[in-house]
């Protein structure tokens, strides 16, 4: 009988600072900003860098994704080391995973690095996360 077994896609030190990069020059944007991190995602086996914006729910998530795109483009220094667009996820502040985790951890305003790994908040396993910013 053959056995199934996921290996999960670690988080690596290069996506931490290049996350870290971009967490820090998108807080000196003019896009207001609740929640930037890294989420994994067991069903796809993929992080994504998650933006959480209030924005999302007033002018819709495409204008938002346009924001971040054109902020992303203007970044100085990466050297093909940034986070990929298509790694980039935009959703409302009040997402139900942003929720979630809220409840367990706030940073305030300023650029952190959380690893929250293996937790479970109201009952919903959140397998791993790396935040910098939640408020």
């Amino acid at each position: 009988m053959a056995q199934e077994l996921l290996v999960k896609e670690s988080i690596s030190r290069d996506m931490i600072s290049a996350g870290e990069r971009l967490a820090r020059h998108l807080s000196d944007s003019d896009i207001p900003i609740d929640a930037l991190l890294w989420l994994y995602t067991p069903e796809s086996n993929e992080w994504r860098f998650l933006v959480a914006s209030p924005e999302v729910k007033t002018n819709g998530p495409k204008k938002v994704y346009e924001k971040v795109r054109s902020k992303l483009e203007q970044m100085p220094g990466t050297d093909g080391q940034g986070v990929a667009w298509s790694d980039i996820g935009v959703v409302d502040s009040t997402d139900p995973i942003i929720s979630l985790l809220r409840r367990a951890v706030t940073t305030g305003q300023a650029i952190s690095g959380i690893r929250f790994s293996r937790n479970v908040v109201n009952g919903v396993l959140i397998e791993d996360a790396y935040i910098y910013k939640l408020v």
